[in-house]
């Protein structure tokens, strides 16, 4: 079996943004919750344990489920803007890449194996922010930067397997020759419901308990094998090329 595309996820798997993003988001969201004569408050770790790996717009979506309630279209894309502008400015002022992503992927990007790419639930101007804040936009053409926010006819988040089965046709790619990296619930579950040899990064999460309970986690959903640091990237590569192939016609929506 030979893979030769790879996507990455960016929050949390390339750019170390989502803590960065969720204070943000928890600003809006508690925003509309008092707007609602909702008395429940979020802070931004609070956002993090409940929503990792979902677009603002997912977010949004599972807020009004859960406290049953409905936004109007015109004022949920209002705040939709809203929080992409603030996520923006934090980002492009704070943002650092996730420990030793950056080099892995000179090393990836300089062997010329594989065709690289972003697969992401954020809208498309923050993860083009991200990327560049950290100078890891040279290793991507501007074209193969998807994002499950921006780059869909219906935009969507995921778990929902949408924006990689977009990826591989733009890529004209099969599953069974791409790999995807994830370190979120709903992003490892996209991949995997893409049916994309998916790694599990859990080196983002702060300590070895909350590693190995994401690494339970991930593998549950169906990743293939977990990275806890960059540096075994290239070990995790030769792992899945060294599978059988599968057949990767067929997603499992």
């Amino acid at each position: 079996m030979q893979i030769t595309e790879i996507f990455f996820d960016c929050d949390n798997t390339l750019v170390l943004s989502e803590e960065l993003a969720f204070e943000a988001c928890a600003d809006l969201a508690n925003e509309i919750l008092e707007k609602q004569g909702i008395p429940d408050r979020y802070t931004g770790d609070q956002l993090i344990k409940d929503f990792v790996g979902q677009n603002f717009r997912g977010m949004m979506l599972s807020l009004q489920t859960k406290y049953n309630f409905q936004l109007e279209g015109g004022e949920l894309e209002g705040y939709v803007k809203k929080e992409e502008d603030k996520v923006i400015a934090k980002l492009e002022a704070k943002a650092l890449p996730c420990v030793g992503a950056s080099e892995e992927l000179e090393k990836v990007f300089a062997s010329k194996k594989y065709g690289l790419a972003v697969v992401s639930s954020s809208a498309l101007r923050r993860v083009q922010a991200s990327i560049k804040k950290v100078d890891q936009d040279k290793y991507f053409e501007h074209d193969k930067v998807f994002s499950a926010a921006s780059s869909l006819k219906k935009p969507t988040s995921k778990p929902d397997p949408a924006i990689y089965l977009h990826a591989l046709n733009y890529v004209k790619k099969t599953a069974g020759e791409t790999v995807a990296v994830e370190d979120s619930k709903s992003g490892a579950l996209a991949a995997v419901r893409a049916n994309i040899w998916t790694i599990g990064y859990v080196g983002s999460y702060n300590g070895a308990e909350m590693q190995e309970e994401m690494s339970q986690r991930l593998t549950e959903l169906g990743v293939h094998i977990i990275m806890k640091d960059w540096s075994e990237f290239e070990s995790c590569m030769k792992y899945i090329e060294s599978l059988p192939p599968k057949d990767s016609t067929q997603s499992s929506l």
